[in-house]
């Protein structure tokens, strides 16, 4: 993470996580406002912040399979 950013992120999961690239992970951040607290990052140092109940939804539909890619 960038100079700057929270420090006190919970990791909850890395995706990929077998290489030394900077592989995209999700964290909680419980001092963020309530809109902001699960943060997602890439392997390019960008992230995403969403509200639980968003990602709930996100994590819903992925495991619906809405939101598998076509072959």
């Amino acid at each position: 993470m960038a100079t700057g950013e929270p420090v006190n992120l919970t990791p909850l999961a890395t995706f990929c996580g077998d290489c030394d690239c900077g592989c995209p992970q999700l964290f909680f951040d419980p001092a963020a406002p309530d809109d902001k607290r699960v943060v997602l990052t890439d392997d390019f140092g960008q992230r995403i912040q969403m509200s639980a109940v968003q990602f709930n939804d996100l994590v819903a539909k992925a495991a619906g399979g809405e939101l598998n890619l076509p072959a």
